[in-house]
């Protein structure tokens, strides 16, 4: 077994590509419209579908907007410096959640920005991540 995609509902198709795309720097995999069911999927990621885990936006025609719920946590990305993550996506349009900092109770740098329709996305800065090592011993 394998994980192969996590999937989010949105509200505008267009806007999240754009967002997943230019401020995160994934690729558009693949999109494709399903007339019958009245959506689209569109598929995004860091690598092709074979090799890694990729994000599935879904658009229904025509709803424009979904609750997010408190079931929901956020999609990590690893980055190489989370300040200079944060910097580049609040260039391009991101709001910024949280700064770049050390997370509560440990040493892992983090930090948070929200995608178009509202989801939180936590940047973890490479190297820094504690619960790699803690896990391991």
């Amino acid at each position: 077994m394998r994980l192969l995609h996590t999937m989010l509902r949105v509200g505008d198709l267009d806007r999240s590509i754009d967002f997943y795309t230019r401020v995160l720097g994934m690729t558009l995999l693949r999109r494709k419209d399903y007339p019958g069911g009245k959506f689209t999927l569109a598929f995004l990621g860091y690598e092709p579908e074979d090799r890694a885990a990729v994000l599935e936006l879904t658009y229904n025609w025509g709803v424009d907007r979904y609750e997010i719920g408190t079931g929901y946590g956020h999609i990590a990305v690893e980055v190489e410096d989370a300040a200079a993550a944060c910097a580049a996506a609040a260039e391009k349009g991101a709001r910024i959640l949280r700064p770049a900092g050390p997370m509560s109770n440990g040493s892992t740098v983090i930090a948070f920005i929200e995608d178009p329709d509202g989801y939180p996305i936590e940047f973890i800065q490479k190297g820094t991540a504690g619960w790699v090592k803690e896990w391991a011993e």
